[in-house]
């Protein structure tokens, strides 16, 4: 008898908290959207002294509120990048920094809050005539993905020239 009160006491408990606790919660649908921008045109050469760079895939992402349309988190500059040795000399590239600027050539800066993320670091010794790629994934400023504010990106390439000659020998 002791144990069918027992019994009859946990099955009503876990009936009324599994009858009684439940609620209906619908789900609500998320209050972001990432926007992507595809930057025409989507694939540019651009050629330096001692470097061809190739972009190609360029697109800014955009992270938005659905109902105020206004940009929540960085923007951020994504795609890839060929650059290609041009020189007579082995080049070792530290990295790739990025700056943009308005139409009349001025810095677009970073406000408050965002996160700054405008270099890709590559430590990479290239030969004459040798390609190297990567991804980017820099932050822009909000300000420049807004309206028609970005000019133009400035491409930094950082290098140190290497004139180091090597020389292979053999111990008999």
């Amino acid at each position: 008898m002791h144990f069918t009160k027992t019994f009859l006491f946990l099955t009503l408990s876990l009936a009324i908290c599994f009858l009684g606790c439940t609620t209906d919660k619908k789900g609500d649908a998320p209050k972001q959207e990432q926007v992507i921008k595809n930057l025409i045109p989507s694939k540019t050469e651009v050629k330096g002294q001692n470097f061809l760079l190739e972009f190609s895939e360029l697109q800014f992402v955009i992270i938005k509120n659905k109902d105020s349309e206004e940009i929540t988190e960085t923007p951020r500059l994504k795609g890839r990048i060929k650059i290609t040795n041009q020189s007579k000399d082995i080049l070792e590239i530290q990295g790739i920094t990025f700056e943009y600027m308005d139409h009349a050539g001025k810095p677009i800066p970073f406000i408050s809050g965002e996160k700054i993320s405008k270099a890709i670091v590559m430590l990479q010794a290239i030969k004459p005539g040798e390609i190297t790629e990567s991804s980017i994934d820099a932050t822009i400023p909000r300000t420049a993905v807004k309206g028609k504010a970005l000019g133009q990106i400035e491409v930094n390439l950082v290098y140190i020239p290497t004139l180091l000659k090597r020389e292979k020998l053999l111990i008999p």
